[in-house]
């Protein structure tokens, strides 16, 4: 089950167009900069940091980065003409199934759930990379002892829990995407 989720992701990259693929590498960059710079990896005079970046920051940072940008990208519809029916209907049918509906409702806590994931990942993600004392909830919530004592050695379990929830989420929408699509050129050819 997991390879043929894996395997209708990598079917859905496939067919991305540009706006897709712009749209990735935009929302990355603007996600490793904004992180970067509120978590001072990137080194800038409006934010400060106690205690030095651990070496795996970095490469999380990056990794949350991407993921992010490729969940965001699954949200930009690709252009190219609507299909409607007789009745106008936007999917084709001119009557309504119920068999359809159930699966649109499926489709759609599908979405939901991986937009739930993608959100508490990347939230995740800027805690597990962020400076453990200067991060206010825990600063008030465990003192700064506690704070370098319990939260800083959960850190690298936040940073793979993030990782795990990001590429879920990333997975989810893409899976929903080739498993569901929206008739296009480019899938009419691969059929």
């Amino acid at each position: 089950m997991l390879f043929s989720y894996l395997s209708e992701a990598a079917q859905s990259l496939r067919i991305w167009g540009t706006r897709r693929i712009v749209v990735t590498i935009a929302a990355a960059g603007a996600s490793v900069f904004v992180i970067g710079l509120s978590t001072v990896l990137i080194p800038n005079s409006f934010f400060s940091r106690d205690i030095p970046p651990e070496w795996w920051d970095y490469p999380v940072w990056i990794l949350m980065s991407v993921l992010l940008g490729l969940l965001i990208a699954t949200y930009v519809r690709e252009p190219g003409p609507r299909r409607t029916g007789s009745r106008g209907n936007k999917d084709g049918a001119d009557a309504v199934d119920d068999d359809l509906v159930d699966e649109d409702v499926v489709d759609e806590r599908a979405e939901r759930r991986g937009g739930t994931f993608g959100t508490v990942g990347g939230m995740l993600g800027w805690f597990a990379v962020g400076c453990p004392v200067c991060n206010k909830i825990a600063l008030l919530v465990l003192g700064y002892t506690g704070a370098l004592t319990y939260f800083a050695p959960l850190q690298p379990v936040l940073a793979v829990l993030s990782v795990i929830l990001l590429l879920v989420a990333v997975v989810v929408r893409l899976k929903g995407q080739f498993s569901c699509p929206v008739p296009n050129r480019e899938r009419s050819r691969l059929s």
